[in-house]
């Protein structure tokens, strides 16, 4: 198969003389974004286009098929007159070992590990913030389960803690505590959980009006709605000189369709740093600019004008597009100019700091505003962004990781698209935590020197910064050296920067301004000195400036030897040493960068009620708030089968034995997620992941499964209770109609209705292994109870209904 390397018009007349000679064509993508681009293509040539979504018979050769798969390299066999082109042949590109395309699935399930230490803060949500002791198995009634351990404050002075045995198939009303510093433990029965809880839903009603506000008059105003793609777009596109992974093709879909729509958009895009999102800001202003419209780029540092100016300039180059850069680093003459062209129209995007919120500056057509780290923004700032969100388009990007918990409660609300998959080629950074070392840092830096990569060196303190230089130099006499700090003339740091990027240098020593945003692909290595006084965000965020091309990068948090490590710096270090993988903005994110995502998004005075009750918790709050005021009904958590609890208790010894899986932290997980489940699919997912990672499964384990399924029936059907008590099965919450009671007591005999406590007792007669009492292990009982819900509760409730 040839390779083309994106060049399309050969891949076009190679597919003509293929399919006029007879050969049953078929073209293979990762991504539907990528499929439909091809089939506009070569439906241009008026050629026969067909989007399959699976192979499972014969194809003819009448036309060209194109089909969403993960196949990496096609074929030509002559043979068969068959020939199979995927997009790595066109883009040239060659994939990694790894399946980029199936990386989002793994990580969805990684984003809320329950990694769970003894002494760790959890929430249960009808008890309140506990510590975590221990995962211990024990058997009741002859049945063994495994059950998580909290230990609560004690109910009486003087007297042990009181302990609480949570069973693990109720996992999913225990959360690990988020929410700043250390929390006080509650005491099981106490009224300071409930006022905590109320004061926590008092404030979250007045977000949640906000928000409904903001939305209602989004939908209300008069947007524009943009044009479908250009063949100019379709060009830029297939310009883009690297594979676009799965999420960026999905997202760049979502950010064009709604920008086709009659209302504005108001899209946040979540990544970690490096995923390419920048991309999708070039796409969609490129997209925007086509109607005529202006777009207003703002970002929140000078220096990622300059980087962002240099990117789009590139990108749009042979496009009669005028883009032009506003911050203080312009000469005023050159701000007059930039002002005028905004003015009348020439200028068709700037790209600025909060300089472009000033009230002198008055687009002539402004269509679409993209906000670069939105939450680096101040107060006042983000109130004028407010003021635009009503009426233009308005796209914002952030390396902040969005929790899902907080996703979920503002979905409809404000889109929201996350970039979980890495780039192609690129490799997690190597991170190294230890003390400050000279020979350790020399290796480093010659390791770099050796490959002629740069060297970012990090120390915020920038009246000892020079005396650190000076040590470098004697250190790595031949290294080039220059520093960068906040303090420093705005010319000279821009000249310097600039320098740094076109490789004119190779240390820059600086202070945390390289945060954010600056992208140097050559400067592969970065030393943080005093790492110990940083917050993990901020570690995270510098990790995040090398590793951005295919070359491998290190990271060396470096602490001082002569002073102990607090017990807070150390696990923060800890953190960041242990997520080192691509992606992990979101498991380095629990503590801090999730309180900040929340703060971002529903404003930082929320913090303190955050750290009452804990951030998953508080998060449900504010969906259950949105969902009251977008349908006026008050949602009572009986009535959401996520937030119900469901107690299900049989004789079925139903674990997953240790001898299986080992991992106290991989076994808490699957519960938790076995517990989360809503649907037989997630289960089924579940059981797979499992055998695929660990083999064949065990009975209990099977069990297990068997079990959560009849779960997540009784939650569906609003059951709060299935357990068998002698030869009885009792439902509960259950009111059933007088036709089904007649069916009740036809085909379960000696079954009875309490209408005073809303509940059945459904009675089972002896099986041959079941002789009156319960036999322990007798699984038979399972498919029985689940035949019971289908006979019984289905009708029951549809009737209700």
């Amino acid at each position: 198969m040839p390779i083309y390397n994106s060049k399309v018009e050969p891949f076009i007349e190679d597919v003509k003389s293929w399919f006029n000679a007879g050969y049953q064509v078929i073209f293979s993508a990762m991504g539907s974004g990528i499929l439909e681009r091809y089939r506009d293509l070569l439906a241009e040539e008026e050629l026969p286009v067909r989007i399959i979504k699976e192979v499972n018979t014969a194809l003819t050769n009448d036309a060209i098929y194109l089909l969403t798969s993960h196949v990496n390299h096609g074929f030509i066999s002559e043979r068969f007159k068959t020939a199979l082109i995927t997009e790595k042949d066109i883009s040239g590109q060659r994939s990694s070992s790894k399946d980029s395309a199936r990386m989002p699935s793994r990580r969805k399930k990684a984003i809320d590990p329950v990694e769970l230490k003894p002494g760790d803060f959890v929430v249960h949500e009808q008890h309140g913030v506990g510590r975590y002791i221990e995962l211990v198995q024990r058997t009741v009634a002859g049945t063994s389960r495994e059950y998580v351990v909290i230990e609560y404050a004690s109910s009486k002075r003087g007297q042990p803690a009181d302990r609480l045995f949570v069973p693990t198939d109720t996992l999913e009303q225990v959360t690990k505590y988020v929410g700043g510093e250390a929390p006080s433990v509650h005491r099981i029965g106490g009224a300071d959980w409930q006022n905590a809880k109320r004061k926590a839903r008092k404030a979250v009603k007045q977000i949640a009006a906000e928000l409904i506000q903001l939305y209602a008059a989004r939908m209300a105003a008069p947007g524009y709605a943009f044009s479908p793609d250009t063949p100019w777009q379709r060009e830029l596109e297939e310009a883009f000189a690297y594979v676009e992974t799965a999420d960026q093709m999905s997202t760049i879909d979502e950010v064009k369709r709604d920008m086709e729509r009659s209302y504005p958009m108001d899209r946040i895009v979540c990544g970690d740093v490096g995923y390419g999102k920048t991309e999708i800001a070039v796409r969609a202003a490129f997209k925007a600019v086509q109607d005529g419209k202006q777009v207003a780029i703002l970002v929140p540092t000078t220096l990622l004008v300059q980087q962002h100016l240099a990117t789009f300039q590139g990108r749009y180059t042979g496009f009669p597009i005028k883009v032009a850069g506003l911050s203080r680093f312009n000469s005023p003459k050159v701000s007059r100019e930039i002002v005028a062209g905004i003015e009348d129209g020439s200028l068709d995007i700037v790209i600025g700091t909060h300089r472009l919120l000033s009230k002198d500056i008055q687009f002539k057509d402004l269509g679409l505003v993209v906000v670069d780290e939105e939450q680096r923004f101040g107060v006042e700032h983000k109130e004028e962004l407010k003021k635009t969100r009503t009426n233009v388009d308005v796209l914002s990007m952030s390396a902040t990781p969005i929790p899902r918990t907080l996703e979920m409660a503002i979905t409809g609300i404000r889109e929201m698209s996350n970039i979980t998959t890495p780039p192609e080629e690129r490799h997690p950074v190597l991170t190294y935590v230890g003390p400050l070392d000279d020979k350790q840092i020399t290796a480093a830096i010659h390791r770099e020197l050796l490959r002629d990569g740069q060297i970012f060196f990090v120390h915020n303190r920038v009246e000892s910064i020079d005396g650190v230089v000076e040590r470098l130099k004697k250190l790595v006499p031949e290294a080039r050296i220059r520093v960068a700090h906040g303090q420093m003339n705005e010319h000279d740091l821009e000249e310097v920067i600039l320098a740094f990027w076109e490789g004119d240098f190779d240390i820059l020593v600086s202070t945390t301004i390289i945060e954010n945003g600056i992208d140097v692909p050559n400067a592969n290595t970065l030393i943080v000195d005093r790492s110990e006084n940083y917050g993990l965000s901020q570690l995270h965020q510098l990790r995040g400036r090398v590793g951005r091309s295919r070359e491998r990068a290190y990271a060396y948090f470096l602490y001082s030897p002569d002073k102990p490590l607090t017990e807070v710096a150390h696990d923060r270090l800890t953190t960041i040493a242990t997520n080192s993988e691509l992606g992990s903005g979101m498991q380095v994110a629990l503590k801090d960068l999730e309180i900040r995502g929340a703060g971002n998004l529903l404003g930082g005075e929320q913090s303190g009620h955050i750290a009452e009750v804990g951030f998953d918790l508080y998060m449900r709050m504010v969906s259950e708030a949105v969902s009251e005021f977008k349908t006026g009904i008050v949602p009572d958590s009986q009535d959401d089968p996520r937030i119900r609890e469901c107690k299900v208790e049989l004789p079925i010894t139903a674990h997953i034995p240790v001898e299986y899986l080992p991992s106290e932290r991989l076994r808490l997980d699957i519960y938790r997620r076995m517990a989360d489940s809503s649907s037989q699919a997630e289960l089924d997912a579940i059981a797979e992941e499992l055998k695929d990672r660990f083999g064949e499964l065990p009975e209990p384990a099977r069990d297990l499964l068997a079990v959560a399924s009849l779960r997540v029936i009784a939650k569906n059907f609003g059951l709060t209770e299935v357990v068998l008590q002698g030869k009885f099965l009792r439902l509960s919450p259950l009111m059933i109609p007088d036709s089904i009671g007649m069916r009740l007591a036809r085909v379960y005999p000696g079954s009875l209705v309490k209408a005073a406590t809303s509940s059945v007792l459904v009675a089972r007669s002896a099986a041959p292994n079941w002789m009156g009492g319960e036999e322990v292990g007798d699984t038979s009982v399972l498919p029985w109870a689940i035949e019971v819900l289908n006979t019984i509760v289905a009708p029951s409730v549809s009737t209700s209904k």
